[in-house]
Formats: structure tokens, C-alpha cells, sequence
């Protein structure tokens, strides 16, 4: 039933179906995984096909992926990255997370599933984007921080030119408010962001789109505590 409910999504998106069998597999994956770690409260297999690897495949509709260096910046259980690279391989794929339990199930479900390819780091972000600042065509984050926080940890990472990809919910009009001193400090502008729905579902959710235009400041990121404590 998951098979057919991710084929008709991806047929429903213009999206290769190639990636299908993989996809099925990675979910096996993450809920043999999920009864020993907490990874995702998600655990109804038709859910999991609609709201996390759906969900993430539709951005392959909204922006150009192919061929591109990506990074998932908090990506937990690999969402949004690991289906996006599921469904389009040509994109050069780096996943972050801060917990290395995570990290080590990513690494699990990548050498399960062949993709060799795919870069599974384990470390705090702001670190990251210290390290590699400027090196990536995308940043895409599904994490649950507000837009002005996610901004100052994934925008050093974007080249100019490049592209922060923030998946948020469509009430977060507020927020995109807010993030605008944010987002113009670290060298980003804002674009009209996007609503989309899920297949198969009456539920919408929106991409913020940040274009990188100029470098971002080596002053940025600053450590998680300062982030935290006084956002920009």
C-alpha cells in the first residue's frame, strides 16, 4: 500500500518513480530504528510515505535541484534531504545533525540503500557552517527553529548566488516578519514564499525562499548560546 500511495504522489508531482523500491526500503529502515530511538512520532506507514517523504519531494517541484551541492541542516531522521536525493541522484548530498545516534542510523540507511555518495556528519551546526561556510548551492532545514536562527546557521553555508530552502508551516507569516534584519545581516533576500499541498492529503505547508546575494559577514555564525540568547 505504501508502494502505491508513493507512486501515485510522485506521478501526481511529475517526479520519477524510479526511486520508489528505495524509498520503501528507507521506511522499513526508520521503523525497525524508531521502536529502539526516538525518531520520528510519525510511525503509520501511509503517513510516513505522505508527510515526511512526499512532503520533501515536492520541493524537487518548487526549486532546481539537479546537480546541485546540498545540505539538510538538522536533518534528524534524513528529512527533507534523503528523499530528495532518493528521487533526483544527481544531487550531491550532505546531511548534518547534532546527535550522533541519528547520524549513525543515516550512515546505516545510506549503506543500505548504496548511496555511497552521501556525506553523514555528525556536528553542531554553527561549527559546520564555520568550517564549510559559502561551499553549498543549497541549504534546505525542516528543523523546528524560528527563520531568524535557521538563517544565521545556514546562510554561511550558501554560496552567493545559492539558495536557503526553510520548510515551514503556512501560519508563519509572523515569523517570515521577523526575519527579515535577520536574513538581509547575513546577506540573503527574502522572495515570495510558496504554499504547496501534500499529495494525497488536505494538508499545506510553505517554503521560505532565501536568495544568497553577497557574502555573509565571518562574524557569522556566532556560537549556539549567543544565537539563542539574542537572535539577530
Amino acid at each position: 500500500m505504501m508502494e502505491t500511495v508513493l507512486r501515485q504522489g510522485l506521478e501526481d508531482l511529475s517526479l520519477p518513480l524510479e526511486g520508489v523500491p528505495a524509498l520503501v526500503r528507507y521506511a522499513g529502515m526508520l521503523a525497525e530504528k524508531n521502536q529502539v530511538m526516538n525518531l520520528t512520532a510519525i510511525t503509520d506507514p501511509l503517513d510516513v510515505a505522505r508527510l515526511h517523504f512526499l512532503d520533501s519531494a515536492a520541493l524537487l517541484t518548487l526549486a532546481d535541484f539537479r546537480g546541485k551541492a546540498v545540505v539538510d541542516v538538522g536533518t534528524g531522521a534524513g528529512f527533507p534531504g534523503l528523499p530528495l536525493r532518493i528521487v533526483e541522484p544527481s544531487i550531491h548530498l550532505t546531511l548534518l545533525d547534532a546527535q550522533r545516534k541519528r547520524v549513525d542510523f543515516l550512515r546505516e540507511v545510506c549503506g543500505g540503500l548504496d548511496l555511497d555518495d552521501v556525506e553523514c556528519v555528525h556536528e553542531r551546526a554553527e561549527v559546520f557552517a564555520a568550517e564549510r561556510r559559502e561551499t553549498f548551492d543549497i541549504a534546505v532545514s525542516r528543523a523546528v527553529a524560528a527563520l531568524p536562527v535557521l538563517a544565521e546557521l545556514c546562510l554561511p553555508l550558501v554560496k552567493v548566488g545559492g539558495q536557503f530552502l526553510a520548510m515551514k508551516s503556512v501560519d508563519s507569516g509572523e515569523e517570515l516578519s521577523a526575519a527579515g534584519r535577520a536574513v538581509s545581516l547575513l546577506g540573503g533576500k527574502l522572495e515570495k514564499p510558496i504554499d504547496y499541498g501534500i499529495s494525497g492529503t488536505n494538508i499545506r505547508h510553505r517554503l521560505v525562499i532565501i536568495t544568497k546575494i553577497c557574502e555573509t559577514q565571518k562574524k557569522y555564525p556566532r556560537t549556539f548560546a549567543k544565537i539563542k540568547k539574542n537572535p539577530l
